[in-house]
């Protein structure tokens, strides 16, 4: 009997210490959910409409010439090669920043980073996900808004649908992407959203 009740002892013993490792891991855990530095901005004025884009996967790529076919197969898009310009297969979109350098986009939850590693090309490809936010601006007068800080010629003979260009927005540095006629995403540092988009709402304010 007294080994019968020393097993018993030492079984109640590792229960309480499953118990307690349980414990300890949802006391761990987070409490809040990751929210957006702009989560709720919203602006519908003068025309224009500001809001907040959805969370997007990102990557920054640096691909040498001779690795770019390389690069576009994993990718299943064609790296552009000409300034200011695009290229767009399903939600994935792939931004010319320089002759060597991309900006890729994606839904959430797609895994860019697990396609380029597919690639046999030489790359660099980092996820900056969660340091960027991407501000939709639209309407008849989006593009004025836009100039209020920007200085680059936003006309459609100089800026059509699909360009793109790494610019800057005030004292802020962004990405602009034209995807309509009257409309933009600009991505940004999270850390300067909230001074963009403000910047963005007086200026739509005032848009002629």
């Amino acid at each position: 009997m007294a080994k019968a009740t020393g097993a018993k002892a030492t079984g109640a013993k590792a229960t309480g210490a499953r118990q307690a490792a349980g414990a300890a891991t949802q006391a761990a855990a987070p409490s809040v959910e990751r929210r957006s530095a702009l989560a709720g901005w919203a602006v519908s004025v003068n025309e224009v409409s500001l809001a907040e884009m959805p969370p997007a996967e990102r990557v920054s790529l640096r691909v040498p010439a001779d690795s770019v076919a390389s690069l576009s197969r994993a990718l299943g898009v064609t790296l552009p090669q000409k300034p200011k310009t695009s290229a767009a297969k399903g939600e994935r979109i792939a931004l010319w920043l320089g002759p060597d350098e991309w900006l890729v986009l994606d839904a959430e939850g797609s895994d860019i980073l697990g396609d380029c590693a597919k690639a046999k090309g030489l790359h660099s490809a980092v996820g900056i996900s969660h340091r960027n936010v991407a501000i939709s601006v639209t309407g008849a007068k989006a593009a004025a808004a836009i100039n209020s800080g920007c200085p680059q010629d936003l006309s459609l003979e100089a800026f059509p649908v699909g360009a793109c260009s790494r610019t800057v927005f005030g004292k802020s540095e962004i990405v602009l992407y034209r995807t309509a006629a009257d409309a933009f995403r600009v991505e940004c540092w999270r850390s300067f959203s909230d001074y963009v988009f403000t910047h963005l709402s007086e200026g739509a304010r005032g848009a002629a």
